[in-house]
């Protein structure tokens, strides 16, 4: 069912396909999207290479990003609002602009989150790998990234009561090991003064310039701040979604932000080898800094809680992509849709949980053959995760200039052509950032963000083109001001 309130509701399915249980509360549902944005996964994935691109003033695309996206999630917040649909993104642009549009938009979307799963499995087994004291080499990072996926599609098919209870303790870990240790480090450990966050120490691009070298670590913060969108993703679960998911969004990218800046500032000040990091010479700096600070067992601790807050990450990884498999599928969208679009007794989509763990696995032993290509994979799966957000942005925009105004029981009134406007924007500058190409001199590895972009762009309008997908439902489109007079119409009675 769409659920319009606590009390309405308007069938958007038949009777006879699945339908999820309303288990998922507030909380739940922010620590869902919280623990998917996962600052400490972005934090202890790329302040190495952040830092080394561009010195310590990286921090600040921390804010930069984080306000860029908050336009995106308000615009999310009104649309998911009106429709809060299981699937996200996908009925979102179908009920915006329509079938065709919104298929290649889940398509992208798809196989960005794919991507994104192996990139945080990889960084995670990185981690577990110095738990256990074991090499990271290629071969083991393969062996320990397939071990946590299945794990966690494991918890996953337990049911999604364990899927909230796993992501609240993932909350937790996250809020400790990146505000609470972000404030001790700053509190007890500091070693640099506050003002080098403004000092590039000496990092330079080739053109002698910093402005491109800042560029380049633009990374950190377009790869922390998406997941909120995984509030959303779930909408059927949810309780009053149509007021609980966009509040869910908002505080998703408000705590990340502030939990990512405290993180990044106590790590930058409590580093006494600085411009060994800038440098490149110290190049797993986190743990060298945790040993410093807090001894070989204060470091193990909290690397351990590190650990089950990047599993936690996975976990809402696999739920959001799972849920998208199931809308896509639920509309007869895919190859085997209806294998895909069955729900367990646990009222979860098991198997597209299982293509949800299955994919990422392949895309893993992809990465054991390339295992210097990481960054540039990451960029791609954000790259494409920014193109499909900045096409339910457009398409809601679209709608605007046609008369649509949202009627969900959560909207920003009148400021909504404005934030519509600004969020376009800023996602186009996102998307030009990631595109920029690597320095190789290889043309594969030079462009691998828009070479696979191309590939899975290409590959989805060839199937489209072919089986023609989009016209297997009957689930609406395009309605989304026929869709807000007949709520508004209800809201009246």
């Amino acid at each position: 069912m769409e659920q319009t309130s606590g009390k309405k509701s308007e069938a958007i399915h038949s009777d006879n396909k699945p339908q999820f249980n309303r288990s998922i509360g507030l909380i739940s549902n922010f620590s869902l999207g919280f623990t998917y944005l996962s600052p400490l996964t972005a934090v202890y994935s790329l302040f190495a290479l952040a830092v080394t691109l561009a010195g310590p003033p990286a921090i600040w695309w921390i804010p930069i990003v984080a306000c860029g996206q908050l336009l995106v999630a308000l615009v999310f917040g009104e649309v998911a609002s009106q429709y809060p649909i299981t699937g996200g993104l996908y009925p979102w642009a179908r009920r915006l602009w329509g079938k065709k549009y919104a298929w290649i938009a889940a398509w992208i979307y798809l196989w960005a989150l794919v991507v994104t799963i192996t990139s945080v499995a990889e960084y995670t087994a990185t981690f577990v790998g110095s738990l256990f004291g074991y090499a990271i080499s290629a071969g083991n990072m393969l062996i320990t990234s397939v071990v946590l996926l299945l794990l966690m599609m494991a918890v996953n098919m337990s049911g999604t009561k364990n899927l909230a209870r796993v992501a609240r303790i993932g909350f937790w870990c996250e809020i400790v090991s990146v505000i609470a240790l972000g404030i001790y480090l700053l509190l007890f450990h500091r070693a640099q003064p506050f003002s080098v966050v403004f000092d590039s120490m000496g990092v330079l691009a080739k053109d002698g310039s910093y402005q491109p070298a800042f560029m380049a670590a633009a990374l950190i913060g377009l790869f922390m701040f998406f997941g909120f969108e995984a509030c959303g993703n779930v909408a059927e679960e949810v309780k009053n979604p149509s007021k609980k998911i966009p509040i869910a969004m908002i505080l998703s990218i408000v705590f990340g932000a502030l939990s990512a800046m405290v993180s990044i500032l106590g790590y930058l000040l409590a580093s006494p080898n600085l411009m060994n990091i800038v440098n490149g010479k110290i190049t797993d700096p986190i743990p060298a800094i945790l040993n410093e600070a807090l001894g070989e067992t204060g470091a193990m601790v909290f690397i351990i809680i590190a650990v089950i807050a990047m599993l936690s990450c996975i976990l809402s990884l696999q739920a959001a992509l799972s849920r998208l498999i199931f809308s896509f599928s639920r509309d007869q969208m895919l190859p085997g849709s209806s294998w895909m679009s069955k729900l367990s007794k646990n009222s979860v989509p098991d198997n597209a949980m299982i293509v949800s763990c299955l994919l990422p696995v392949t895309i893993c032993v992809w990465v054991y053959f390339q295992p210097d290509n990481l960054a540039r994979i990451t960029a791609f799966a954000v790259i494409g995760i920014y193109i499909s957000f900045q096409m339910v942005v457009l398409a809601a925009l679209r709608q605007r200039l046609k008369g649509w105004k949202p009627a969900g029981e959560w909207t920003v009134g009148g400021w909504g052509m404005l934030v519509n406007v600004l969020a376009l924007a800023y996602g186009l500058c996102g998307i030009w950032l990631l595109a920029q190409p690597a320095e190789s001199s290889s043309f594969i590895d030079r462009w691998t963000v828009l070479v696979g972009l191309a590939v899975v762009v290409i590959s989805g309008l060839v199937y489209m083109t072919l089986s023609r997908p989009f016209g297997r439902s009957n689930a609406p489109e395009n309605d989304a001001i026929e869709h807000a007079k007949r709520l508004k119409a209800e809201q009246s009675l």
